[in-house]
C-alpha cells in the first residue's frame, strides 16, 4: 500500500472509495470477475476438402490453412473431437472441369463434401457436421446462383439450393448453412428436409452476409476466384445498411431458421450485437478469411503478438454475444485452452 496523498484523498472524494483498478492488479483476480471469456465449446472449425490423396495442400493466401483430402478430413474431424471442438463446417475445392453454369456438381450425392461428411460421420460420428449451401464453389461463373442475361436469378437458384441441401441431409450433414443470400430460401429448404424425413436437420442462415473485401482468401481455397465474374453486391448485404441486418434476420427466423449468423465477424460487431439483443436467439459470427489472414500476416512480419491477437479478436465476438465462431484459428485456440 504506497503512502496516501493529498491526491489520493482527492482521488477517494471524488470516485467514493471506487478503485476499479484493484480488480485488474492480479492475473488471478483478472480472471475471476472476467465477464466473457471463448471457450471450445464456442468454436466451428472450417475445412477445406479436395479431391485425390496424400498431403494438405497449403492455401498460400491463409497461412496454416490447406485443402484436405477425404481420409484428411476424417483425421482433422478426429482431431477436432479429442480437443472437444463441436463442429466442423466443410467446404469443397471444386475441379474446374466439373463447374459448370449451373453448378449442378452441387447436387451429384458423391460430390466431395457428400463423401467428407458420410466418411466423418463413420470415423467420428459424435461431431458435429456443418454444410455449406450455395452454389459458388461448383458454378464456372464464381456466383452463388444461377445467371440469366447477366443477372442472378433468385427462384430458380432457390429450387437449386433446397436440392442441394437434401443431397447434404442424406449424407449426414447435421447443420445446413444457407450463404447464397437468396430470398425465401431458409423457408423452401425447411419444407424440403421436413417432406424428406429430415425434420431434426438444423438450418443455420446466414441472415447478415455483407458483400465484403474480406472473402478473397475464401475465394482462393475453394477455387473460385478466378471464375467470378463481376461483383455479389445484388444479393449480398450493402456493407451501409444495419436495419436491413434485422429485417434479414427476422425473415429468416420466421422461415425456420434454428440459428442465425452474420458474416464477416469483426467489421460487424454491431449487427451482431444488434441481433443478438433483438431477437435472443443463438446467433453466430463468421471470422472470415480476410479476418485470419489479416491476423496471421501481421504476426508473421512481426507487427503484432499473433497468439493475443488471436485470442482479443474472439474475445470480442463474445463480448458481442456470439453464441460460437466460425474461426480458422479453432484448433489452434482449442490447444491454447487445454494448455491453459
Amino acid at each position: 500500500m504506497g503512502e496516501r496523498t493529498a491526491t489520493s484523498t482527492r482521488i477517494d472524494r471524488a470516485t467514493g472509495g471506487t478503485r476499479l483498478r484493484r480488480l485488474r492488479q492480479n492475473d488471478w483476480t483478472r480472471r475471476l470477475v472476467r465477464e466473457t471469456d471463448v471457450r471450445v465449446d464456442d468454436l466451428i472449425w472450417p475445412i477445406f476438402v479436395r479431391e485425390g490423396d496424400g498431403d494438405a495442400h497449403p492455401v498460400a493466401s491463409m497461412p496454416g490453412v490447406s485443402r484436405r483430402s477425404v481420409a484428411g478430413c476424417v483425421e482433422a474431424a478426429r482431431r477436432a473431437a479429442d480437443l472437444g471442438i463441436p463442429v466442423v463446417a466443410l467446404f469443397p475445392f471444386t475441379d474446374p472441369s466439373l463447374r459448370d453454369e449451373t453448378g449442378s456438381e452441387a447436387l451429384n450425392e458423391s460430390n466431395l463434401v457428400c463423401r467428407a461428411t458420410r466418411a466423418i460421420k463413420d470415423a467420428v460420428p459424435e461431431i458435429g457436421i456443418l454444410c455449406d449451401v450455395a452454389l459458388d464453389p461448383y458454378t464456372s461463373h464464381g456466383h452463388d446462383g444461377i445467371v440469366r442475361d447477366g443477372v442472378i436469378v433468385n427462384d430458380e437458384t432457390v429450387d437449386l439450393l433446397c436440392r442441394q441441401a437434401l443431397v447434404q441431409a442424406r449424407a449426414g450433414c447435421d447443420i445446413i448453412g444457407p450463404s447464397d443470400m437468396m430470398d425465401g430460401r431458409v423457408a423452401c429448404i425447411r419444407e424440403a428436409l421436413d417432406a424428406d424425413g429430415f425434420g431434426d436437420t438444423m438450418i443455420m442462415s446466414y441472415a447478415a452476409k455483407y458483400a465484403s473485401a474480406f472473402y478473397g482468401p475464401f475465394r482462393d481455397a475453394v477455387g473460385s476466384a478466378g471464375a467470378l465474374r463481376g461483383d455479389k453486391r445484388t444479393y449480398q448485404m450493402d456493407m451501409g445498411n444495419a436495419l436491413e441486418a434485422l429485417r434479414e434476420a427476422a425473415q429468416d427466423i420466421a422461415e425456420g431458421a434454428d440459428m442465425i449468423m452474420v458474416k464477416p465477424g469483426l467489421p460487424y460487431l454491431d449487427i451482431l450485437a444488434r441481433l443478438v439483443d433483438e431477437f435472443r436467439m443463438p446467433t453466430f459470427a463468421y471470422q472470415t478469411s480476410g479476418e485470419y489472414a489479416t491476423i496471421m500476416a501481421a504476426a508473421q512480419n512481426g507487427w503484432i503478438d499473433g497468439e493475443k491477437a488471436m485470442f482479443e479478436s474472439l474475445r470480442a465476438f463474445k463480448r458481442a454475444g456470439a453464441a460460437g465462431i466460425l474461426t480458422y484459428f479453432a484448433p489452434r485456440v482449442a490447444e491454447a485452452i487445454h494448455k491453459g
